[in-house]
């Protein structure tokens, strides 16, 4: 079997870029013009604009929701907007520039199909564009954007634009994305964002809005059918048995043999439910409950596959982690492993690799446009916050985790302080950049 396509009518984007590179303004700026910004928002942007002192309505006010974010001016967390055009629906996580809160931009980042990285048109790729540009490629995000700010500081330079464009391109090709483009904006004028602008005639591409409203939502390569059972559903007397969960990856339908894992019995598709009624297909994405001709031992936390290319149970683990805690992590420590709807005891036996991926070209002494290599990436026994490294663990029972390059759903996972419940880690199975195994 193979996966549907996502839903090519939604599109999950992430947002980042170094401070004061006018992220919050473009992404208010794209709010404000699409008028997806309710009247009474506006009047509240408009009231703080005058009451400190400016001219016009701060447009960067319509994502810095934060009390703390609004007094600094500064983007602290992910916030999460909404918004719709007549031709697509949109999900936007606005993560922070600060290098200090790069595990934030893990979080927005993690579920997005286009990641738009914003940088200052009279500085150019920046420390923290690198970094922001290389959890994009480690993420496995599909495609990536660089929006040029400030074209306006520049007198709209043509030259300028194409030279920030190229050290991208070199950049962007030796961390392996495939999917990459640039285009100029200014976010305080509006130039570009939704409206073309006369001043970037020299442009040919499209607008900010244009290329959201028309990049492609490709499918990704992924397994076949997943579906991990979050909770069994059981009614008397008529003896109603039904396993509900959310369908990760592929489909199934009524009919299809599968395998229930890690235990390995084995069943037919006998009915699928969704919100309540019968039908004969659940596709990734969908909350359903299914039903099986046989009545096996089946509980939270086990993994329904089709029995043809179901995946196989590993208890040793080695990932790339990105360290969300503000407690450091160790070689030793005992952890709780959250994959899918599983959580089983794991320790966690070393860490091997840090990275420093402010500038992974220059730590690994590669010239640009070279590939990504890393061999030398220093060892280290601590992880602390935004740390990120590699990571061997052992379960203390089996888990059915991919590759994350296979699935970025069933490759990934979390690391959960026992004690107190407080997520730790943010993992990735394997080598998703290849810079550890080269």
């Amino acid at each position: 079997m193979t996966s549907n396509p996502p839903d090519a009518g939604l599109l999950r984007l992430a947002t980042a870029g170094s401070v004061d590179d006018g992220k919050s303004t473009l992404v208010g700026r794209l709010l404000y013009d699409t008028k997806s910004v309710l009247a009474d928002q506006f009047e509240a942007v408009e009231r703080t604009s005058r009451d400190r002192g400016l001219e016009q309505a701060d447009l960067a006010l319509l994502t810095d929701g934060l009390r703390s974010e609004r007094e600094q001016g500064i983007t602290i967390d992910v916030a999460y907007r909404y918004f719709a055009t007549p031709r697509r629906r949109f999900i936007l996580a606005d993560t922070p520039g600060h290098v200090q809160y790069t595990r934030n931009m893990v979080t927005g980042a993690s579920t997005a199909e286009l990641a738009v990285i914003l940088v200052d048109a009279r500085k150019g790729l920046a420390e923290q564009t690198r970094r922001h540009t290389a959890v994009s490629a480690l993420l496995r995000v599909p495609r990536v954007l660089l929006a040029v700010n400030k074209m306006d500081l520049v007198d709209f330079d043509k030259d300028r634009f194409a030279q920030i464009e190229a050290d991208f391109a070199a950049y962007a090709t030796a961390l392996g994305i495939e999917h990459y483009a640039a285009l100029p904006v200014s976010a305080l004028r509006g130039d570009n964002v939704v409206e073309p602008s006369a001043d970037l005639a020299w442009f040919e591409g499209p607008t900010l809005l244009e290329y959201l409203e028309n990049v492609p939502v490709a499918a990704e390569h992924r397994p076949a059918g997943r579906f991990p059972v979050q909770y069994v559903i059981r009614h008397q007397p008529t003896d109603y048995r039904g396993y509900a969960g959310t369908v990760a990856s592929g489909h199934f339908q009524v009919g299809d043999e599968i395998v229930v894992l890690p235990s390995g019995q084995r069943s037919t598709i006998a009915a699928i439910d969704l919100l309540g009624h019968p039908t004969d297909r659940a596709t990734a994405g969908q909350a359903a409950t299914i039903l099986l001709t046989d009545a096996l031992d089946i509980s939270r936390g086990d993994l329904i596959a089709p029995v043809d290319g179901a995946p196989a149970a590993v208890q040793d683990v080695v990932a790339t982690v990105c360290h969300l805690s503000e407690k450091p992590l160790a070689a030793g420590d005992r952890v709780l492993l959250k994959h899918t709807t599983r959580t089983v005891k794991a320790i966690v036996k070393e860490i091997s690799a840090k990275l420093d991926i402010s500038d992974p070209l220059a730590a690994s002494g590669a010239d640009s446009g070279d590939e990504f290599d890393w061999d030398d990436a220093p060892a280290t026994h601590t992880l602390h916050a935004n740390d990120i490294g590699r990571v061997t663990l052992r379960t203390g029972a089996p888990i059915l985790l991919e590759p994350y390059t296979t699935d970025r759903e069933t490759g990934s996972f979390l690391l959960i302080d026992p004690a107190t419940g407080d997520t730790l880690t943010a993992g990735m199975s394997g080598d998703p950049l290849g810079v550890f195994s080269r």
